[in-house]
């Protein structure tokens, strides 16, 4: 079932915002739920789109201003491919999907209008943008997405621009790796069956910062942990090298070896002391 927001007059008024159409594509998702939630607050009218409401596509695509994908990483470019039939030149073409430059080359292949990257580097659990960190990939005629980005910044949100490319780099170290060694701890704790609450009673404010991060990401859906994990060859391979970490530094730990741990440990500290 298609879902059509309706507006209130009082709050575009209120806001001093034109109202604008909206289409999010995976709106019921909950990242798409959140952006839904935040547009129609200050007067936006949004429709939603989903799987089963392409009989509506033609309407839905074609007859507003932004259409916004929300979708999970392996749908993404195949969405932008389907989606692209339906717009006319004039219609601005978004993705909010936390990998870019794939999705990034399939709206500027398959879409002659305004296009544009998005990545909220936050979960949809936020209540609002403020404070929130937004990656924005410029891709086509970028002052059509003008009053979407004055709309986040005036949000609070921080926005950082960068290409698809640099992005896709940053991420393999910022998400993919970063989800490994939580599962991979998380999986760890599970197996050795540890009473997490008494070890929170008696622990370090750090470990007590870790384990909250554990929890948040163990709240998520699991396919969206590992979607992020797997969505890139590049990401894999790094994983793959920072098991290899692991398994050099274990191998030294097993051997009760202290000074190539030392060594190690100093050569790392010259690595962050530089970056500090």
């Amino acid at each position: 079932m298609v879902l059509q927001s309706s507006f209130n007059p009082e709050l575009t008024s209120i806001n001093h915002v034109k109202p604008r159409q909206i289409t999010i594509i995976g709106g019921h998702g909950r990242m798409g739920r959140l952006f839904r939630e935040q547009l129609l607050e200050v007067g936006h009218k949004v429709n939603i789109l989903e799987q089963e409401d392409w009989e509506y596509a033609g309407q839905l695509l074609n007859q507003t201003d932004l259409v916004l994908v929300s979708v999970p990483i392996k749908y993404t470019v195949d969405v932008i491919k389907r989606a692209a039939k339906y717009l006319s030149p004039d219609i601005a073409l978004c993705d909010i999907t936390s990998i870019k430059t794939q999705p990034y080359q399939a709206m500027l292949a398959h879409h002659s209008g305004p296009v544009l990257g998005l990545h909220p580097m936050f979960g949809p659990s936020v209540k609002s943008f403020c404070s929130q960190k937004v990656v924005v990939c410029p891709g086509r005629h970028h002052e059509s997405f003008q009053w979407l980005l004055d709309f986040l910044k005036n949000q609070g949100a921080e926005l950082i621009t960068c290409t698809p490319e640099e992005h896709d780099r940053m991420m393999v170290y910022i998400q993919a790796t970063q989800h490994f060694c939580r599962l991979s701890l998380g999986v760890f704790l599970a197996e050795a069956n540890i009473d997490l609450e008494r070890s929170l009673s008696i622990s370090s404010p750090s470990y007590c910062q870790e384990i909250d991060i554990l929890k948040r990401l163990f709240r998520q859906n699991p396919q969206l942990c590992v979607d992020i994990m797997l969505a890139t060859e590049e990401r894999c391979e790094a994983i793959k090298s920072l098991a290899h970490t692991y398994s050099r530094l274990a191998k030294l730990v097993k051997k009760k070896d202290r000074e190539a741990l030392i060594k190690e440990f100093e050569s790392t500290q010259v690595f962050f002391q530089k970056n500090s």
